[in-house]
């Protein structure tokens, strides 16, 4: 685990809020120059701290007006493997992310689709035909809000 001073959770905080800006902006905006401000980017990227930065589409600008989570428990018949569910799972495109969770269900999907025309007929003729697919629930997204995370 990597040690944080406050400027370090300041940055880690803008990065979360926008990706985009330079390494000149934020020390600029927190009282460093940019190659100090470039070096604590770097050894936080390199601790791990910083994982990636991603691009946040907006679905339904997008056309995707409806994103559902499924709770999916495989059946025990068969005895499918989860590698085999998973590199299935993942070759659907509307489907966005894919969790392996221990509880009530085997694992948890993020699924986007244009209206719930187009959920059920991803829901019919992608998931439910894989094999291993034992029980589903469905649960719709009416808002979604995000948190800048804990730190503090």
């Amino acid at each position: 685990m990597i040690e944080l001073d406050t400027i370090d959770r300041k940055i880690l905080r803008a990065l979360a809020e926008d990706a985009t800006q330079s390494a000149g902006a934020l020390g600029r905006r927190f009282g460093l120059s940019q190659p100090a401000t470039w070096r604590r980017i770097r050894r936080l990227e390199e601790a791990g701290a910083i994982a990636g930065r991603q691009l946040d589409l907006d679905f339904a600008a997008l056309g995707f007006g409806v994103t559902v989570f499924l709770g999916i428990k495989l059946a025990a018949k068969g005895r499918v493997s989860l590698e085999d569910f998973e590199r299935a799972i993942m070759a659907i495109p509307e489907v966005q992310t894919v969790e392996h969770i221990l509880g009530a269900y085997d694992y948890r999907l993020r699924v986007t689709a244009r209206d719930i025309a187009d959920f059920e007929r991803v829901l019919r003729r992608r998931i439910m035909t894989l094999p291993g697919v034992g029980s589903v629930d469905a649960n719709v997204m009416l808002t979604e809000e995000r948190l800048p995370g804990p730190l503090g």
